[in-house]
Parts: C-alpha cells; structure tokens; sequence
C-alpha cells in the first residue's frame, strides 16, 4: 500500500507520483483513470527492481484521503493553492505477498540459489515465486517464507 500524490495537470488530466518510489510517474483522464494507471506503474517499478536485484522500500506511512471520498476538507483562502492530494494505492495480495518475499530475502542477504537449496526447489521454480506475473500459489510464498522465519499475516479492512 504505496502512497501517492494527485495533481491537478494543465491540460485536464491528473499527474500522479509516488514519493516512495521515485521512477514512478503517471497520469490519467480522471482521479480514478490515475490511480488505476499508477498501480501498474508501481507494480512495473517493484519488478524492476525485483530483477535487477536493488533494495525495494517499504511503503511510508503518508496521510491520504480514501479512494472512495477523493477530497480532503481545505479551509483556506480563496487565493492559495491547494496541496496535491494524497492517495493509498492498494496492490494485489499476491504481489504484496511475492515483494515481501523478496524484501526478507533480500535483507537476510539470501540468495536465490541458496533459497531454492533451503527448499529443495529447481531454479525455475524459485524464479516464478519473484516474477510478479506469475500466479503463485500461495502456499508456495507461505513455504519459501518459514524458511527465512517469516509468516504470512492477512487482515481485512472495510474498503475506501
């Protein structure tokens, strides 16, 4: 759950950013055209960094408004400009559950190789658990996750 920024752009369209990823720009027609558009966006950024090996954040904590209202109450003069309106991007489960893999393997310095050793997995396997459009199953992630000592917690929240 990325936050993002929303912002008004020239032309009618909104621009979009994400302040924890900084290669991850987009757009949309409309709010909800943006916040669709910056999801895959984000989803391509975590890959990428995924396959090149690199350090992928943990999502900061941002104050945003819901996706559902999309405005925050302003009291400000009629003269000033308001701020960019900030916005949770909520990703699939699979792929929160896939990029937290990475990040405790990462941070644990294991590497696939060593990972699939631990499981007694062929290399192909273990790659499929990182590629983020590959279905997993879910049991799989939940395996290669006891191994580094970590377990999958799931909570439900009243949607936005």
């Amino acid at each position: 759950m990325y936050p993002v920024v929303l912002e008004p752009d020239d032309n009618g369209t909104w621009l979009v950013t994400c302040p924890d990823l900084p290669e991850v720009t987009s757009w949309g027609e409309d709010e909800e055209d943006a916040l669709r558009r910056v999801a895959d966006a984000i989803e391509e950024a975590l890959a990428a960094r995924m396959a090149n090996r690199e350090p992928v954040p943990e999502p900061s904590k941002r104050q945003a408004t819901t996706a559902s209202t999309g405005r925050r109450k302003l009291n400000l003069p009629i003269a000033a400009k308001p701020k960019p309106a900030a916005r949770i991007v909520t990703l699939p489960a699979l792929t929160e559950a896939k990029v937290a893999l990475y990040q405790a393997a990462y941070g644990a310095g294991l590497s696939k190789a060593e990972l699939g050793r631990r499981l007694g997995w062929h290399a192909p396997q273990i790659e499929r658990l990182f590629d983020l459009n590959h279905h997993s199953r879910i049991e799989q992630i939940e395996q290669a996750l006891r191994v580094l000592g970590k377990r999958i917690v799931i909570g439900v929240h009243d949607a936005a």
